[in-house]
């Protein structure tokens, strides 16, 4: 598939850069697509090559390109240089930065930049596409399904306890959400940065929060300081669905995980990636109040 990749950026820079001389070398990281550097006469771009099959994840790489358009335009994601249609790569800026290590992200000050980052992209306006995480859930169970394949977990449990959490916090697309908030997805130079917008769509709030709060471990004592940072107070109502939303997030991920087994080229082990990451559903799920939390939340 790198090969594949290569004629594609190929491709593009002869298209972009007709008759200049460009050199390029592969960034590490990245598990879905395929990002270069290319070191042109004035500047410093990034050039994504989409990996296979990626619209079964759900990814609209014209509503993507929108989507950091939007976020590049308050200084947050990368400036985009080019959006070339016909493979669906999108050329960015490079940013000079570094990664942020997710014991730092609940620390202060780190924690209220990142955060305080979220609500400037939360506010910054609209897109066309949504991202409901239930819906996301189930489209990814469907295309398992219809590949005969199978998770590697106890789905139907899952999907019980998400459709306990859905009838309490049904889903309203409220903000433009990120909903990728690995920690490689962000770096700081001076500022919170975030990559990768390809998940990009309005969505509920609590889902972002939860989704950064999850994927980065921060653990549930900081998630009072993470809510007073966001809204000002700390409710016990805003408590429990942040926690809550913890469940869906790592539901997302685990079920990623097991598409991406499914159809996936990538000599990556992504069986074991949604296997740990369902532990760590089943696993929350099992040390949370439950009842309590729905009630909460309702």
């Amino acid at each position: 598939m790198q090969g594949a990749a290569a004629d594609v950026l190929n491709d593009v820079v002869s298209r972009l850069w007709p008759g200049k001389q460009v050199r390029s070398e592969r960034l590490a990281g990245g598990i879905t697509n395929f990002n270069f550097r290319l070191f042109l006469e004035d500047r410093c771009v990034v050039v994504r090559v989409p990996g296979s099959r990626t619209e079964l994840l759900g990814i609209d790489r014209q509503a993507e390109a929108s989507a950091n358009a939007l976020a590049a335009s308050i200084g947050v994601a990368p400036e985009i240089v080019a959006f070339d249609e016909a493979t669906g790569c999108i050329v960015t800026l490079f940013v000079e930065g570094r990664p942020v290590p997710p014991v730092d992200l609940g620390i202060e000050p780190m924690l209220g930049e990142v955060v305080a980052t979220l609500r400037r992209v939360h506010d910054v306006g609209q897109v066309r596409t949504t991202f409901d995480p239930f819906a996301v859930v189930a489209g990814y169970h469907r295309e398992i399904t219809s590949r005969r394949g199978h998770e590697p977990f106890a789905y139907e449990k899952m999907a019980a306890l998400l459709d306990k959490v859905a009838a309490v916090c049904p889903f309203e697309p409220l903000v433009l959400g990120h909903n990728d908030l690995l920690n490689s997805n962000l770096i700081y130079d001076g500022t919170v940065r975030i990559l990768d917008w390809e998940y990009a769509g309005m969505t509920d709030p609590f889902f972002d929060l939860a989704n950064f709060s999850s994927n980065n471990e921060l653990g549930d004592e900081r998630d009072e300081a993470l809510l007073s940072h966001y809204f000002g107070h700390v409710s016990s109502r805003a408590l429990a669905k942040l926690r809550l939303m913890k469940l869906v997030s790592e539901a997302r991920e685990a079920m990623w995980g097991a598409l991406q087994h499914v159809i996936s080229d990538l000599e990556v082990d992504f069986a074991s990636y949604g296997t740990e990451r369902a532990e760590r559903f089943f696993a929350l799920a099992e040390r949370l109040d439950l009842e309590s939390l729905l009630s909460a939340a309702h």
